[in-house]
């Protein structure tokens, strides 16, 4: 028979008796100057209009939760109303089976708040980790880049045009113009023509239908813009379609997604991925881990994304980096404004043995930096882009910098109270104090 205890915390008792207060995201939630929050953003509310707006602690713990676990907006509130360790990290006294908010909710708070109120997140973010820094630490650092793709899919001719004939032919369906021909039975044709294009036997055929596809693509275009008129929501579409269609081969910022116009192609010389969709995006690290600076770019040269990426470290840490290094890619920028950068070469006959290897060190843990940006891609939703537009270029990279920062020092807190149970157990203190 099973006996009840008193003892036991019910459903509706205070998380805070409920939940195991060594957990690391418990930790964490207390941490966190959650304060700061709330002064930058409760100027963006309106206070005598409205309905009231969600706690911005809710919101803020949200949008960390999202790349600390790897989620989406829809995964993220469903499993919120199922996570007490959730509820509490996001300010919640007791636990609710009810979900938060509409995960459309989130998609305001972002706009909201900007690429700035992102920024100050990421910048607790550093601040939860100086604890354990040390001084001397700040004054190298290492830098890198990579690139962040969009979500897309992988760009032809041939997809960009059928999508532009799918997408006028919807334009026109919703707003009840004219059109002289559907192309309904052409177009079953035409994409039935252009599948299998690698056989040998097919391929005259593919690239006709291709030929075929542009035409009448070209000629929907020039319709919708003399029935279109002055619409302004449709004002962009038609001037990205006539991109699309008159780039070629050789042709400059071309357009690779009608969605994400702004869609750099980027190659870094990787033999599994030639080319990759999206924009580039440079990381600092500090030699104990700490990612100090994260910004989004288009396609600059690294060298060229130094200075802003010095700057910004130097912003939000309030600390210069005098000596930060990089790859070879950083070759042609030897100095910015008195700070020397570091790039691996060969040494100079100047050089001692001594100084040898301290470069050879330094270039060493400089490696560090790309296990870090792999788990960035992997665990925190660098990888894949889901953000729209270039303000979410800069999200992204922002919040994954910070749920990396944070998941560290989750587990800087772990192995600490990992060693006071050490150090208890050895000295023979009663396991009641014990956490």
């Amino acid at each position: 028979m099973i006996k009840n205890t008193n003892n036991s915390p019910s459903l509706f008792s205070n998380l805070s008796d409920m939940l195991n207060q060594s957990h690391p995201l418990y930790r964490l939630a207390n941490q966190i100057d959650w304060g700061k929050f709330e002064t930058a953003f409760q100027p963006l509310y309106c206070q005598d209009n409205g309905r009231p707006g969600k706690p911005i602690r809710l919101m803020c713990g949200l949008l960390i939760l999202k790349h600390l676990r790897n989620l989406s907006d829809e995964s993220l509130v469903e499993q919120w109303s199922e996570n007490a360790y959730y509820q509490y990290f996001c300010g919640m006294q007791e636990f609710t089976p009810s979900v938060p908010c509409a995960s459309s909710e989130l998609v305001h708070f972002r706009k909201r708040i900007g690429e700035e109120g992102i920024e100050l997140i990421f910048q607790e973010s550093i601040r939860v980790n100086n604890g354990d820094d040390e001084d001397r630490h700040h004054d190298t650092a290492f830098i890198d880049s990579t690139v962040q793709e969009k979500n897309i899919t992988y760009p032809t001719d041939a997809k960009l045009h059928k999508k532009i004939v799918k997408k006028v032919l919807g334009i026109v369906k919703k707003l009840g113009l004219p059109l002289r021909q559907s192309y309904t039975f052409v177009l079953k044709e035409i994409y039935r023509d252009q599948r299998f294009r690698n056989h040998p036997r097919n391929r005259k055929k593919a690239l006709r239908a291709d030929r075929r596809l542009r035409t009448i693509a070209g000629r929907l275009v020039r319709e919708l813009r003399r029935n279109l008129k002055e619409n302004h929501d449709y004002d962009k579409l038609p001037g990205i379609f006539e991109t699309i269609l008159s780039q070629r081969r050789s042709s400059r910022k071309k357009v690779y997604s009608i969605h994400e116009p702004e869609v750099q192609c980027i190659s870094k010389g990787k033999e599994h991925k030639k080319y990759e969709f999206g924009n580039k995006v440079s990381i600092i690290r500090s030699v104990t881990g700490i990612i100090l600076g994260a910004m989004s770019f288009r396609n600059e040269y690294d060298g060229h994304t130094v200075e802003s990426s010095l700057k910004q470290v130097e912003r939000l840490t309030g600390r210069k980096i005098k000596l930060p290094a990089g790859d070879r890619g950083y070759r042609g920028r030897k100095e910015i404004n008195g700070t020397k950068i570091m790039i691996p070469g060969v040494p100079g006959k100047s050089d001692s043995r001594y100084q040898k290897l301290r470069k050879h060190k330094l270039f060493c843990k400089r490696a560090g930096i790309e296990p870090t940006i792999g788990h960035l891609k992997s665990d925190y939703r660098l990888g894949r882009n889901f953000y729209k537009g270039v303000a979410g270029d800069t999200v992204n990279v922002l919040l994954a910098a910070a749920a990396y920062n944070f998941k560290r020092a989750m587990k800087a807190l772990w192995c600490m109270l990992q060693k006071i149970r050490e150090i208890l157990c050895q000295n023979n203190i009663s396991q009641k104090w014990a956490f």
